[in-house]
């Protein structure tokens, strides 16, 4: 497990245009998403214990503002061969135990993770409905335990982008295990 941070995101950047199998075999892609005011785009796994860590936090939240407008959408960009867990009948499995209401996604080519140029699960991304970039960073101020948040940033960031509004300026990284690339020993 390496631990890497999230860099700063470019706000404003254009979301990627891209369209990817799901876990339960339905291709999904960003033209699915055109008329939802904001979208959440998290590069998640199954391994990693960041993602453990905060998973649940993360379908509650995407749960909790579905109703108002937000459309989210994981994905899953490891390298199955080297990390059994990650691999498509796994993250279905974590799919169905966990209840997801939103689509999985599987970057077998990792070319959708290079395009967002993610580097870590969890990395997560709201664009605004215009689907320029307005949040890069962390979900809370404690991944390791949720009595501990005081700052719920990205609900902060959701809420703004939901009225209409930019998020904070300041925006605290992620962090996670990198993501686990292809042929890259």
């Amino acid at each position: 497990m390496s631990l890497t941070y999230t860099p700063a995101g470019i706000l404003t950047s254009t979301l990627p245009d891209f369209s990817l199998p799901s876990v339960e075999g339905k291709v999904v892609g960003t033209k699915d998403f055109k008329f939802s005011p904001a979208l959440l785009v998290l590069f998640i796994c199954n391994h990693c214990p960041y993602v453990k860590a905060i998973e649940q936090r993360l379908v509650d939240l995407a749960r909790a503002h579905r109703g108002r407008g937000l459309s989210t959408i994981a994905i899953c960009s490891n390298d199955p061969a080297e990390y059994p867990e990650d691999a498509p009948a796994e993250l279905l499995k974590t799919w169905r135990e966990k209840k997801y209401e939103f689509p999985y996604l599987i970057d077998e080519s990792q070319k959708v993770a290079r395009q967002f140029g993610a580097v870590c699960t969890p990395d997560i991304f709201l664009y605004d409905k215009s689907r320029k970039l307005a949040y890069r960073g962390r979900l809370d101020d404690s991944w390791k335990n949720q009595d501990l948040v005081k700052r719920r940033d990205l609900n902060e960031a959701i809420e703004a982008v939901l009225a209409g509004k930019p998020a904070e300026l300041s925006q605290n990284p992620s962090m996670g295990c990198s993501i686990k690339w292809k042929n890259q020993k």
